[in-house]
């Protein structure tokens, strides 16, 4: 096996993903501190693997020093990371209310010019901004500062409930101080988001230990639910990439007929009249109806037959479709 050509690919294919959530709904998350987020992250999961910190800093063609050192720098700077251009002029204009084009272009006076105008055109276009007039005299203002910190809460609120969900479903049982480290959330947003799964009753509170301990052995977000649509995406993207893990942790390179780790990849081509054309469209629907029937008598059965003194299997099952014209 290549590795090196495997790992190049999966990592173009990664930057490409990462690129389509930063643009996601007309927002522009910060990406400054990506490249050493990823060699701290790297680092870690390598120590996890049981590869020594010589091995990995000759993995990444650096003295063991140099290494080290840099480990411990990015460490100590992890927190401190320098705000993006993008957000210190939106942030100008909304401590303004009402700014001028001369009055942001003269704020950011030692920054490119061009990248500035950039800004501000991607700012409207984006929806968060808007602008009246022309050339220099222009004018942009955007909501209040009540405003927008009441849809960023709203906002914020909606996706940690879904988000804590799904991390206490994958990591249970844990404790709220668990969950604090898992997710980047305010603690004051871990602690509704908990309240409202156990009184739900999709959570299970256990407080029998010193601290209280959170469980669930179902996680299941509607299709249509316009809320916690970013959990639902790590949940698939978690499943593909922990099936991927494990096959080459097991050294089960090769697909089988009898193997129940893995993944397959269907292609089809169709027109317009294409006589299976319904079929093919139809995969990811008649999945769904199916998987979701199964679940459910699933469900029931381990709710009367299921033995404490018996080992489970969690099995994990994912699909996914896409069309392009």
């Amino acid at each position: 096996m290549n590795a090196k050509l495997l790992i190049d690919a999966v990592v173009r294919q990664t930057t490409v993903l990462v690129a389509h959530l930063a643009t996601s709904a007309g927002l522009r998350a910060p990406l400054g501190h990506i490249a050493n987020s990823v060699f701290l992250e790297l680092s870690s999961e390598l120590s996890a693997q049981g590869v020594s910190r010589k091995v990995q800093a000759d993995m990444f063609g650096m003295a063991l020093r140099t290494y080290q050192s840099k480990i411990q720098r990015l460490s100590a700077s992890q927190d401190d990371e320098n705000q993006p251009l993008w957000a210190a002029v939106f942030e100008f204009i909304q401590s303004e209310e009402v700014a001028s084009q001369a009055q942001v272009l003269r704020q950011f006076y030692g920054e490119d010019e061009s990248m500035v105008r950039s800004i501000l055109w991607d700012l409207c276009e984006s929806g968060l901004v808007f602008q009246k007039g022309r050339g220099t005299g222009t004018i942009y203002r955007l909501a209040s500062d009540e405003e927008l910190e009441k849809v960023a809460r709203s906002d914020a609120e909606a996706a940690a409930l879904p988000m804590i969900w799904l991390n206490i479903y994958l990591h249970g049982p844990v404790t709220r101080g668990d969950l604090e480290g898992l997710v980047e959330l305010e603690p004051e947003l871990v602690e509704k988001a908990l309240i409202a799964l156990v009184e739900d009753v999709r959570v299970a509170r256990d407080d029998s230990a010193e601290e209280p301990v959170y469980s669930c052995e179902q996680l299941v977000i509607p299709i249509n639910d316009p809320i916690g649509w970013e959990t639902a995406f790590f949940d698939h993207f978690n499943a593909v990439v922990t099936a991927a893990c494990i096959k080459l942790r097991n050294a089960r390179l090769r697909s089988l007929p009898s193997d129940v780790v893995g993944g397959s990849t269907y292609s089809f081509e169709i027109w317009e009249g294409h006589p299976h054309g319904e079929r093919v469209l139809g995969l990811l629907r008649n999945f769904r109806e199916d998987l979701s029937v199964l679940r459910q008598e699933v469900d029931e059965y381990n709710l009367e037959h299921k033995r404490d003194d018996e080992e489970t299997k969690k099995v994990t099952f994912y699909l996914g479709q896409s069309v392009i014209e």
